[in-house]
């Protein structure tokens, strides 16, 4: 494998952990009655529609059919990605949650 096959490789790599952690945030606010578009305008104000969070609402399942996504989870994901305002946000709605 040349340098340029392995830059491809770690670039697609990259962009399908992307959409799982899109898909984890999306679930998880589904799973919690939570609005994930609402949530991700309210991290980022100054962005426009995320197609990589349209793409995981398709995807999400009624919350009945989901699998459990600890908080724990869904805060580590959020900031593997470098999606630590987002992350605030969650941890925001994480202390509402418990009240």
């Amino acid at each position: 494998m040349d340098k340029k096959d392995m830059e491809e490789k770690i670039i697609q790599q990259y962009k399908m952990d992307e959409k799982m952690m899109a898909l984890i945030f999306a679930q998880w606010c589904v799973n919690n009655g939570l609005d994930p578009e609402e949530l991700y305008s309210r991290a980022y104000p100054q962005q426009e529609k995320n197609g990589l969070l349209e793409e995981a609402l398709a995807l999400t399942v009624p919350k009945e059919e989901a699998g459990e996504i600890s908080t724990g989870t869904v805060l580590n994901v959020l900031s593997l990605f470098g999606n630590d305002d987002l992350a605030f946000v969650v941890s925001e709605e994480i202390t509402k949650l418990k009240r």
